[in-house]
């Protein structure tokens, strides 16, 4: 079936075919039809027509699906899968699709998305490719690259790829739109945006496109949640498409099965033997292994800089009750920060490899920074794993007494602490009365080294124990690692995508406790007011 009637003078108008028509999976078998009627122009298969795999038009089928009276039903689709597998092409394809082809409605919005300008542009590329290369399209739709937009004459629908800068969403109303590679997106927002400006539209779709994130706060990660209750039948969403191709996590990714059972282009047109050398290259680079996991295989795993593995870190999460450590010896952390942000407190059991830890943020700041920083802070609040001090600034009398209590509960021994920030804390136990055997803890290489050294060592010796704590769990997907030329290695703060502060304040008890393991207990003195 041709795409358009290539012997008119001027291409003929669109007919968008009729409910009655479009009923019981006709809709997706005419856009199944018309995809493959676009010529592609680069890779291996430059030059032929666009041949859906039965998997991709499995996807396209469950996507538009429609009721007995030919509506769409689904409103936002999930797709995640490896890297390579043809994400892009068919994303552009849907995407001329609403706007010039068997999806186009009058003076529709269509848009694509990504983390930055540059990743945007891909799919309006790859759209360009398949317009050029057909008469037709190329005579009806106008292409404004400096813009990276699309407008189609017959329809008045516009095309317009944007950046994860949320603002140029507002006032938007789409009636299509692709997030691509959602995992690697700054903020929610723009997803946010686009989501809720496509209520004006009788049949809006919006599909996520993307590997997985290594973060499980992201929005990535709630869609992929959310996706695997809709498949299991936990939730009932008629409205919600889901296509989650991830390798298990105790698959062994090494095995060309696993390779084979995420990647459904795997021999075809991805490559076998490209999939094999770079599993070589992970094997051999340790530091690739995370990247492999994550591109190639779709798991949620982070890349070595991450300091420790999310499977190692889970492993260690069983609870335990605080009560029964009474009395215990300890060792404590405190990372103080700025006024204005987040503070972490830990406490080390070095004899029972257990550890406590909590957050300190101001109440007046806590709506605001959950949202910028993506953190269900309210929730860890509620759970008592995160204090809200009163006011817009962190109140250090509250860490003080936190710090009180906590020597009035455990043999609280040393605590660890560095000396930015420190001063007003100094003054406050002065003040009351509060005396605590405060040890400095450097920042640099030469300290923090052999704490992170200690603390990787305990996880991967299964010998860390934190009851699942959801702000560490966090502070570890954010953190980053950096390594001096002696190999040395520290969390940097600047280079970490969130706060990490209780994590520096757990690395630094541990650190401490490995290098003073057994001192005399500390008698506590109680509080003089």
């Amino acid at each position: 079936m041709p795409l358009f009637d290539r012997s008119a003078r001027t291409p003929p108008k669109p007919r968008r075919p009729s409910a009655r028509r479009l009923a019981g999976g006709k809709r997706a078998e005419l856009l199944i039809r018309w995809i493959e009627q676009l010529t592609i122009t680069s890779g291996m298969h430059a030059g032929r027509k666009f041949k859906l795999r039965d998997w991709q038009k499995d996807i396209i089928r469950d996507v538009y699906r429609t009721d007995a009276a030919g509506h769409r039903q689904v409103r936002q689709a999930l797709i995640t899968m490896p890297r390579k597998n043809g994400k892009s092409g068919l994303a552009a394809a849907l995407a001329l699709a609403h706007l010039a082809g068997p999806e186009a409605e009058r003076r529709g919005q269509v848009y694509s998305a990504a983390a930055d300008r540059n990743q945007a542009a891909l799919i309006f590329a790859e759209m360009k490719s398949f317009i050029l290369a057909d008469a037709a399209l190329s005579a009806r739709i106008i292409v404004r690259e400096f813009r990276k937009e699309l407008e189609d004459a017959e329809t008045g629908s516009i095309y317009q790829a944007l950046s994860s800068d949320a603002r140029k969403a507002h006032g938007l109303s789409p009636s299509f739109y692709i997030a691509d590679e959602l995992a690697q997106w700054p903020s929610r927002d723009l997803l946010d945006n686009l989501a809720t400006g496509t209520g004006a539209r009788a049949e809006p779709l919006g599909i996520v496109i993307s590997t997985q994130s290594a973060d499980p706060f992201s929005a990535m990660s709630e869609l992929v949640h959310y996706g695997e209750q809709v498949n299991a039948g936990i939730v009932a969403d008629p409205s919600f498409s889901a296509h989650i191709f991830a390798a298990r996590a105790d698959a062994d990714p090494w095995d060309p099965a696993t390779w084979a059972a995420c990647n459904p282009a795997l021999g075809d047109f991805l490559s076998l033997d490209d999939m094999r050398t770079a599993a070589e290259q992970a094997q051999r680079i340790p530091a690739r292994e995370a990247v492999f996991r994550n591109l190639r295989l779709n798991q949620a795993v982070e890349p070595d800089e991450r300091f420790i593995h999310s499977r190692d870190w889970d492993a260690l999460a069983d609870p335990f009750d605080p009560a029964e450590l009474a009395g215990h010896r300890c060792i404590a952390g405190l990372d103080l920060g700025s006024a204005s942000d987040l503070c972490g407190l830990a406490l080390w059991f070095p004899d029972d490899d257990r550890l406590l830890a909590w957050g300190f943020i101001p109440d007046a700041q806590l709506a605001a920074k959950a949202h910028t920083d993506r953190a269900p802070y309210p929730a860890w609040r509620e759970a008592g794993t995160l204090i809200a001090t009163p006011g817009r600034a962190i109140d250090k009398a509250w860490i003080a007494h936190k710090l009180r209590d906590l020597a009035g509960a455990y043999d609280l021994q040393a605590v660890a602490f560095d000396r930015w920030a420190f001063k007003d804390l100094e003054v406050i136990c002065d003040a009351q009365g509060i005396s605590l055997p405060f040890v400095p803890h450097g920042q640099g290489f030469k300290d923090m080294g052999p704490s992170v050294e200690e603390f990787e060592r305990l996880v991967l010796d299964s010998r860390l124990h934190h009851a699942g704590n959801p702000l560490l769990r966090w502070c570890l997907s954010n953190v980053t690692v950096v390594t001096d030329p002696a190999g040395a290695r520290k969390l940097d703060k600047s280079r970490s995508r969130g706060r990490i502060d209780p994590l520096i304040a757990a690395v630094m008890a541990v650190g401490l406790a490995a290098r003073q393991p057994a001192p005399p207990s500390f008698a506590f003195t109680g509080v003089l007011v």
